[in-house]
């Protein structure tokens, strides 16, 4: 399979179906060869999204903003922090889609659920280190994965962030 995709000329189609499937199509030279899957994987954000589907899945977090307001999302267990922003509008940027290459997600975590969170790896530390105004209790947004046991979180965000694609660049979640 591989050496057929390593081979492939260009993809002719890429139709994502709705929540529950994905079809494609791959020309490689000189057959088209056709894919399709049911219950596919959901792509970046997909699933915070999707509303919870009964109240023992709900997880209240509060988002504190640059000017010290605070909001209240609804959340889900298994949402990541930074996607349930930016359903809810909130300025966390996320540049690098939370592939761990930036730290625009920077938050700061209230001390309370702080040692509730698993500890952060290399490649968070690595990028927590490149964050403007880090403070012992900083964690990415993006590597926040919501529990039963984060009922209540709330998070503040710094001042200001850095974004070493282009400073002023602002993505759009899709």
């Amino acid at each position: 399979m591989l050496s057929i995709l390593r081979s492939a000329q260009l993809w002719t189609r890429l139709k994502v179906v709705p929540k529950s499937s994905i079809s494609f199509s791959l020309r490689v030279a000189p057959k088209i060869l056709s894919f399709h899957t049911r219950a596919g994987p959901l792509f970046s954000g997909e699933y915070e999204m999707q509303d919870p589907k009964s109240l023992d899945e709900v997880v209240n977090v509060t988002v504190i903003d640059r000017d010290g307001n605070p909001k209240v999302l609804k959340g889900k267990v298994g949402d990541n922090l930074l996607y349930l922003a930016h359903r809810y509008g909130i300025d966390m940027e996320g540049a690098c889609e939370a592939s761990l290459a930036c730290s625009t997600c920077h938050v700061y975590v209230k001390e309370e659920y702080f040692d509730q969170l698993p500890e952060p790896d290399e490649k968070e530390d690595d990028m927590l280190d490149m964050a403007p105004f880090l403070q012992e209790n900083s964690r990415l947004g993006c590597q926040i994965i919501l529990t039963k046991d984060l009922e209540g979180l709330v998070v503040t965000l710094p001042k200001a962030t850095r974004n070493f694609y282009v400073d002023g660049h602002v993505p759009q979640p899709h």
